[in-house]
């Protein structure tokens, strides 16, 4: 874990532990770079994938042509040592739910898809033409 760029996150993210506080939508290299904690990110699912399995992936959705923008949500820091978590990934596209599901393989698969910005994140106003699909993570 490179503690820079994890210092770089937390002041970023700011008090992750107020709940009165909109969670944080960042960008794939303000969570990924020098992240290699497994407890970061997936790490409910059975094959154990790393950060960069998902740096992988996100980056390649990334560059669709039907995304405008894909953010991660950092829901907590539970090991104060650890890197901050996520359980929702934030994709902006003009595709659907279903359409986004595709771009995930099985083993990186969400348990839920939709629609829409929650109220719970940060403000941030999708272009024109594209709407937020949310990946979530039991």
């Amino acid at each position: 874990m490179d503690l820079d760029c994890r210092d770089r996150l937390l002041r970023r993210i700011g008090d992750i532990n107020d709940f009165d506080r909109p969670r944080p939508l960042v960008t794939i290299a303000e969570f990924f770079d020098g992240n290699d904690d497994p407890a970061s990110i997936g790490y409910n699912l059975p094959a154990g994938p790393t950060p960069d399995q998902f740096h992988t992936l996100l980056s390649g959705i990334a560059g669709r042509p039907e995304v405008a923008d894909v953010r991660i949500e950092v829901k907590d820091l539970e090991n104060p040592d650890g890197w901050p978590a996520t359980d929702t990934i934030w994709i902006i596209t003009t595709a659907s739910p279903e359409t986004v599901r595709a771009w995930f393989p099985d083993h990186l698969a969400p348990d839920d898809l939709g629609v829409g910005l929650s109220n719970s994140v940060e403000p941030f106003q999708p272009p024109p033409g594209t709407h937020a699909v949310w990946a979530w993570y039991d």
